[in-house]
């Protein structure tokens, strides 16, 4: 059986576990987010065809959480930022976007900008942090679009100050850029910022937000803005396919992940930095030669875990934990950081505020016993 079979089965089974994304659920329990849908909208109204009914309630209340004129909605994230970016270059008359080389179209899309719409990806920096207003300011060429991505996933879901944000954002508008905000994971980057999300959405042109990545819904997304840049992405929206027939389950599930989920998430990232700052301890007690929690306070409910080890070795002797105490620590993939180095994601949600600083640190001990256990196999 492979390793991330043998992981997925152990982050079923266990008793205790950080998060349990309803994604890895089953069919069963995932039908099962649907049975509060009559909590947020009339079950008895039509189906939606080809967008409205409750697809457009989901709209409606997207664009008033993010405080803006408009929204409309997509299958998935990629979709949905092409289009508004490819609206904005028309607009500007520069396909050039200003976007960091760690964010996610340049990671994860397979030069969709290019390829598909026509876009040209300008990279800002490569580190491993969000970009300056210094660097925004000091592009050697023009750029139609500044694109942020926040929290940066592949840098440990950092984010800017918000003076820093703030910065950004002026320096693009000195440039005559308009500002758009990948915001994925926006919901969440609240309490960091220490603004309300619609405050943080204000200094933006247009804002992308997910709908499963922290609300448990089935998928899909919304970018929101001027009413009439909206208008203009419905009309790409269905020269890119996603004018889909009907998509009321994934629009209800959106609208009941809103309604429990994210006044959660505040609770979450609190939470997190407890076990952020317990794994720290816990692996300093254990002895373990070298070990980093990044960032040290999270800036969100996720973070970055990097370990003196082989990639091999932490991924075998994380499973075996699972596997053998009920007790999966760490639930994510663990890839390759450096020579001698490992990194993995760690997610906290409701299921890992029942975890307390004690616990953490027993299950990291534990945890580094393993990677013993299997370095001296």
């Amino acid at each position: 059986m492979s390793r991330y079979r043998r992981r997925l089965i152990a982050h079923r089974a266990g008793d205790r576990v950080l998060s349990r994304p309803g994604a890895l659920g089953t069919i069963r329990e995932r039908l099962a987010v649907l049975d509060a849908a009559g909590d947020v909208y009339d079950l008895d109204g039509s189906a939606d065809i080809y967008g409205n009914g409750v697809v457009e309630a989901l709209e409606d209340r997207t664009a008033a959480l993010l405080g803006m004129e408009a929204a409309a909605f997509f299958p998935t994230g990629t979709m949905a930022q092409q289009v508004a970016l490819r609206c904005w270059a028309a607009r500007t008359g520069n396909p050039a976007v200003a976007l960091h080389a760690l964010s996610h179209p340049e990671v994860h899309e397979r030069n969709a900008f290019s390829q598909v719409s026509g876009l040209r990806p300008v990279r800002l920096t490569r580190e491993a942090r969000q970009p300056t207003a210094d660097e925004v300011d000091g592009l050697a060429e023009p750029f139609g679009t500044l694109m942020l991505e926040l929290p940066l996933r592949e840098a440990g879901f950092v984010l800017p100050t918000w003076e820093e944000l703030t910065a950004l954002t002026e320096a693009a508008r000195e440039r005559d850029a308009v500002v758009h905000f990948d915001g994925a994971r926006l919901w969440e980057s609240a309490t960091h910022l220490g603004r309300p999300v619609d405050e943080i959405a204000s200094l933006a042109d247009s804002v992308y937000v997910s709908y499963y990545k922290s609300l448990d819904a089935y998928g899909g997304a919304a970018i929101a803005g001027p009413r009439t840049l909206i208008e203009d992405l419905r009309t790409w929206r269905h020269r890119y396919g996603g004018q889909l027939f009907q998509q009321f389950p994934t629009a209800l599930s959106a609208l009941v992940g809103l309604e429990r989920e994210l006044p959660r998430l505040p609770e979450y990232v609190r939470h997190a930095r407890v076990v952020a700052a317990a794994l720290r301890e816990g692996f300093a007690e254990a002895g373990v030669p070298w070990a980093r929690v990044h960032p040290e306070v999270p800036h969100t409910q996720e973070f970055q875990v990097w370990l003196p080890y082989d990639v091999d070795v932490v991924a075998e002797a994380a499973v075996r934990q699972g596997e053998e105490t009920g007790t999966l620590l760490f639930a994510h993939a663990w890839d390759r950081g450096g020579p001698g180095l490992a990194v993995t994601e760690v997610e906290v949600r409701a299921a890992g505020l029942e975890w307390t600083a004690e616990d953490v640190r027993r299950a990291a001990a534990d945890f580094v016993e393993r990677v013993g256990t299997v370095l001296g196999a």
